[in-house]
């Protein structure tokens, strides 16, 4: 993606996986999305689904033109959602989610870099009305988004608001894996051995309770991702320093 910023768990899913089935699920999903929306404009709830579903969707294309348009879709119901609807928090992140598959799309060019000040923007409102949406999301696609971005002056990255709001996320979603990898793949990064090995200890001590938890078609992606992702950072935390982890 333009950043690894925008290819977020922004779901706040992390990379998905390119297996046939997850896309074939997110297309059918965004097609009954859309219909529904077109039949129903005015409906919030279609909104939100549409906003949702273009952005699962929108992972899963194949080329520049085609992930613009789904996420185009997507950004044109959220933006009337928030215009009827200014105080709600899922309109402002699905929007920001949208967004960044936009510039995802548009990469590289200034245009992609100007959409992350309105990433960050819709991501602060959503943050500020609910941060404990979609597992904390907002402050988990915050944090994500000033750990990735460039930093001063090209971009908005910084590190301490990244820290923040990636410990913030895990704070108040605590069980939920994806907030536990962030922190993990984040110190390794960042080259914080202590902090990466209390982050995975979490992590290890939720994983049994939310893979009985979090269970159906709704979670195969995030699992085939979370799996794969937890993985990665044994490897990536021996390489880094040169020991395994506990």
């Amino acid at each position: 993606m333009l950043l690894a910023a925008l290819s977020f768990s922004l779901s706040a899913q992390g990379q998905p996986t390119t297996n046939g089935l997850f896309a074939t699920r997110a297309a059918s999903a965004f097609a009954l999305a859309k219909t529904a929306w077109a039949a129903h404009p005015e409906d919030a709830s279609a909104a939100c689904h549409l906003g949702q579903t273009s952005y699962d969707w929108s992972l899963f294309a194949t080329n520049a033109e085609q992930r613009a348009a789904v996420a185009q879709t997507g950004i044109a119901a959220c933006r009337q959602w928030v215009a009827n609807h200014p105080q709600s928090a899922p309109g402002h992140y699905y929007l920001a989610m949208d967004y960044g598959e936009l510039a995802e799309a548009e990469a590289p060019s200034l245009a992609a870099y100007k959409l992350i000040r309105e990433i960050e923007h819709e991501f602060k409102i959503a943050n500020e009305l609910s941060n404990r949406l979609d597992y904390a999301g907002p402050p988990r696609c915050l944090g994500l988004l000033y750990r990735d971005a460039p930093g001063w002056p090209v971009s908005i990255g910084n590190r301490h608001k990244a820290r923040e709001y990636l410990e913030q996320a895990a704070a108040l979603a605590p069980d939920f894996p994806e907030n536990q990898l962030n922190l993990v793949e984040s110190h390794i990064h960042w080259h914080q051995a202590a902090d990466a090995e209390k982050a995975w200890h979490k992590l290890t001590a939720i994983w049994p309770a939310a893979r009985t938890n979090l269970t159906g078609v709704d979670w195969e992606v995030s699992w085939d991702d979370w799996t794969s992702r937890r993985a990665a950072v044994k490897a990536d935390y021996q390489k880094t320093f040169k020991k395994a982890l506990p």
